[in-house]
């Protein structure tokens, strides 16, 4: 049986630790992937280690608990908004983060701590409210950082923002996010297939 360790922010965590049933899934994202691998008969296990606010430093903080003791075969990591939030709310830089720093020691301790497979989930925005269009270019920047890091650690990356924005303009933002950086279930449904082709392709 394949582990699979998702870590990430509140977009991965989707009310996880409220669940009522045993595994502990959440009614986002990481939910809807493991319907569907049991649909296609994949036997996974699946821990949602998401949690409400972390930035790239609280999964460091938090790795050996959330992911190492677990020996997953697979890491999935979805990260970025909330180091966005923390510079357009604050003004401290992602070099004053060092986010770039932190997310390539996220990956290099993944590498190093479990024989897992990494595959990364590029940040997103919706301008909607417009407000957010003024965090694209960070998210953008972020998205660019982890794609650079991914690669360089022979890691899969999956962007995720222009494809989400453009199924948000076609389908309506209202059908796919519920506040400008949360997903609907359509929009966490979009992100479960985008995740399954790769993991696929990775051969989970």
């Amino acid at each position: 049986m394949k582990k699979i360790v998702f870590l990430g922010d509140s977009i991965t965590d989707a009310f996880h630790k409220m669940s009522v049933d045993e595994e502990k899934l959440g009614n986002g994202y990481v939910k809807i992937i493991s319907e569907k691998l049991k649909e296609r008969k994949k036997q996974v296990f699946i821990r949602n280690a998401g949690h409400d606010g972390f930035t790239v430093s609280g999964l460091l903080r938090l790795f050996e608990y959330d992911c190492m003791q677990h020996d997953p075969d697979l890491v999935s990591i979805q990260i970025g908004c909330n180091d966005a939030a923390v510079f357009m709310n604050t003004g401290k830089t992602l070099e004053a983060q060092e986010f770039a720093e932190n997310y390539r020691r996220l990956l290099g301790r993944i590498k190093e701590s479990t024989r897992a497979e990494i595959l990364c989930m590029g940040p997103f925005i919706f301008p909607h409210p417009l407000e957010y269009a003024n965090w694209i270019p960070v998210i953008k920047r972020i998205e660019e950082i982890e794609h650079e890091a991914a690669r360089d650690m022979a890691a899969r990356f999956l962007p995720l923002h222009d494809i989400l924005n453009r199924t948000a303009e076609k389908e309506g933002y209202d059908a796919v996010t519920a506040d400008g950086t949360h997903l609907t279930r359509y929009g966490a449904g979009i992100v479960a297939d985008l995740w399954i082709g790769a993991a696929m392709e990775m051969g989970i």
